[in-house]
């Protein structure tokens, strides 16, 4: 079964919106309560002083997405690197994509790039499993400077997959800044699924694309994981 991590800031008052609750109804979901610690502050401390709080309020966060029909577990962390935790708690829960939680009402359509060195069958695959027999659309954007013939041929494949699943599917094709491109195509959809890609020079200094697409949409990202990371420690 597909599965979601769920990031959440448990002690901070971390919500998840009635619509990607939904969204994620179809998919087995876990719920990774986090707080961040300061450096001088052991995590065995910090669970002696905060597990019964923070270990309620997962509980009902997990009810939640569980009433909404697919299995639901949690996971408790007390950290010193969120990055870092949530990358080692996907890969030991086999996790297939993780959520970067927005705000947004019910989801009608979804924006899913597909540019760069993304794995798009993974994506595909994902989207094909999160959507359904639900009638949720699907936009496939791509961003090119290069060949558009053979990004368009590319494009018109990952489509074909979808329609294949019986997914109502458009095609967006752009040219120049792909990063100012895609926050433009998002609007008008309900929330993104994107790929995770590599480290890189560019993520290190501007941050990872992802969460810049998400500080720049609002709404909610869905991060297809690309399968190949280490799981690292906190």
């Amino acid at each position: 079964m597909t599965r979601v991590l769920v990031p959440l800031a448990i002690l901070e008052g971390g919500t998840v919106p009635p619509g990607l609750i939904d969204l994620l109804g179809t998919v087995d979901v876990t719920v990774l309560g986090y707080h961040v610690l300061p450096e001088q502050t052991p995590p065995d401390q910090a669970r002696l002083q905060y597990e019964d709080r923070a270990t309620e309020a997962l509980d009902d966060v997990t009810a939640e997405f569980a009433a909404a029909g697919g299995a639901a577990d949690h996971r408790l962390v007390f950290t010193h690197d969120r990055e870092q935790t949530v990358r080692r708690v996907a890969a030991e829960t086999g996790a297939d994509a993780f959520a970067i939680v927005g705000a947004t009402g019910p989801v009608e359509r979804l924006l899913v790039p597909v540019s760069g060195d993304v794995a798009v069958d993974r994506i595909t695959d994902f989207v094909a499993d999160l959507v359904g027999d639900r009638d949720v659309g699907v936009t496939l954007f791509l961003a090119t400077d290069g060949d558009a013939d053979e990004e368009r041929t590319a494009l018109d494949d990952a489509a074909a997959t979808l329609r294949d699943a019986g997914i109502d599917v458009e095609t967006t094709l752009a040219t120049g800044g792909p990063f100012e491109a895609l926050v433009d195509a998002a609007a008008g959809h309900d929330a993104v699924v994107m790929g995770e890609r590599a480290p890189s020079f560019r993520s290190l200094v501007f941050g990872e694309e992802t969460d810049r697409v998400a500080a720049e949409t609002v709404g909610p990202v869905l991060v297809v994981r690309r399968g190949d990371e280490g799981e690292g420690d906190e």
